[in-house]
């Protein structure tokens, strides 16, 4: 019996499990398709039911800081009130009323003269009116020299026109030594120097400072200007003694 049934069902293996295969594949399949159903469908049950309501908003694309716009105020903003002001009513214009020629008043204005006016204001000061003190006014003809540290202040400065070569001191010109002395020098209004020294010595007792100095009385100068006429200022200028020069 038992060689019968193998014959039947190919003759090896598990026959009774080779004559249901076919029923557990369809059931497994059809299980495996269910479960699956099943999950997907309680996936779309949980997000349909979770899902809230989507607000669409324009989009506005912003590009660049012009285009934020002003910011909202945060100051409140203060209630107007308007106060009522009373207007005013138009003055009337009076009529001229006509009078006697007993009750008009003659005002005589009196106008002082030019020369009433200067008595005036300035009072004869040689006479002493003015306090009864006597005022003396001492202004000096000389021309005002300026310190040699003052500053004046000039639209032209003072320009050399004619320099003087100073004379070569006899020992340093032996020596074979030069030197560079620096002058400064006051220059009238007139373009003469009134006063000369020395503003950085040469650093020798060779004689160049004072060759230098002497030389400085006999330069000419365009005089400084200011306020359109010429002043006194002092002025400083270089001197080099150098033998090349002296041959």
């Amino acid at each position: 019996m038992a060689s019968g049934r193998n014959a039947l069902y190919g003759g090896y293996g598990a026959y009774e499990l080779k004559a249901r295969y076919q029923r557990n594949m369809l059931a497994g399949t059809i299980f495996g398709l269910l479960l699956v159903a099943v999950i997907v469908g309680s996936v779309y049950l949980i997000k349909v039911l979770t899902e809230e309501e989507t607000v669409y908003m324009q989009q506005r694309v912003i590009k660049t800081i012009a285009d934020l716009g002003p910011p909202p105020t945060i100051a409140k903003a203060k209630p107007r009130v308007e106060i009522a002001t009373p207007q005013k009513a138009a003055p009337k214009v009076g009529i001229p009323k006509p009078v006697a020629d007993d009750e008009v008043v003659d005002d005589d204005v009196v106008i002082a003269s030019r020369e009433e006016l200067a008595e005036i204001v300035a009072p004869d000061i040689s006479s002493g009116a003015a306090g009864g003190d006597d005022i003396v006014v001492d202004i000096p003809s000389e021309e005002y020299m300026p310190a040699p540290d003052e500053f004046v202040p000039v639209e032209v400065p003072a320009e050399m026109i004619k320099e003087e070569i100073p004379e070569y001191p006899r020992l340093a010109k032996s020596a074979g030594m030069e030197a560079v002395v620096w002058v400064k020098a006051l220059v009238d209004k007139e373009g003469n120097v009134k006063q000369a020294m020395i503003l950085k010595s040469s650093g020798s007792k060779a004689g160049f400072d004072e060759a230098a100095t002497e030389a400085a009385y006999k330069c000419k100068f365009k005089p400084a200007i200011q306020n359109g006429r010429p002043v006194a200022v002092w002025v400083s200028y270089q001197v080099e003694f150098t033998l090349e020069e002296t041959n």
